[in-house]
């Protein structure tokens, strides 16, 4: 089965899905942090390269104090309880977006995991956090400004490949697969310039309910797609007349 070398999901439901079941809102993200670590295993085990997980956008600071809060101490929960196993399964682990905005107590375990885990070859593990992609377009937008006002580089050689450059993914590849769970169709800030050829899965069920058995089925039907790139499916095949 083909599987895409880049996964990117949003991870979207934990509120909702805590608050049909009567329990607080941050149940749902507990429970949705249990699925984060059964679906990174399941994608290195099935060979994705690198997965991007939207796990917190520069939107969700608007969330009440208490819910933020409690996502912090999630986090860092999270990257103190899966250091070995991360490492053990030579994990890369990253992070792109705003990261200085996060509490100290998260940066400092979150930063020195991801030294540690540097040179791990096996998967990347890419968290976004106080991540928004109209905040990177507009991040990488500044520094070539930058750097053409200093001379450095002339506005006629830039392209598209140098805006990539700019970016936080520079030297990851786009995604090829983009899952949303909970049936919302919208990208909602995420990935807006890497996501451009991405093929997309919406899968009803909220992230706390996403399993390895949703995640085969979202690869399933990745592979039975053609990605033709605004080709025609015969120039691909190298049938076109």
């Amino acid at each position: 089965m083909k599987i895409p070398r880049h996964l990117a999901i949003i991870m979207d439901g934990n509120g909702r899905w805590a608050t049909s079941k009567g329990l607080p809102r941050l149940s749902g993200h507990e429970r949705g942090a249990d699925r984060v670590e059964e679906i990174v295993t399941a994608c290195r085990e099935l060979g994705v390269q690198v997965l991007t997980l939207y796990s917190f956008s520069t939107e969700n600071w608007r969330r009440p104090k208490d819910e933020v809060w409690g996502l912090m101490n999630l986090l860092k929960r999270y990257v103190l309880s899966q250091r070995r196993k991360l490492l053990d399964n030579n994990i890369q682990l990253r992070a792109i977006g705003e990261v200085t905005k996060l509490p100290k107590f998260v940066q400092i375990p979150l930063r020195a995991l991801i030294k540690e885990s540097s040179g791990n070859t096996g998967m990347v593990l890419n968290l976004a956090l106080s991540y928004g992609s109209r905040m990177e377009i507009t991040h990488a937008v500044k520094e070539i400004s930058k750097q053409v006002s200093q001379g450095r580089i002339a506005p006629d050689t830039i392209d598209e490949n140098m805006v990539s450059s700019f970016l936080f993914t520079s030297d990851l590849p786009d995604p090829d697969l983009l899952i949303r769970t909970s049936g919302e169709n919208r990208l909602s800030n995420f990935l807006l310039w890497q996501l451009a050829y991405a093929e997309f899965y919406i899968d009803t069920v909220p992230w706390p309910e996403f399993t390895r058995t949703h995640l085969e089925a979202a690869f399933v039907s990745f592979a039975n797609r053609e990605r033709r790139y605004g080709m025609t499916g015969n120039q691909l095949r190298g049938t076109d007349n």
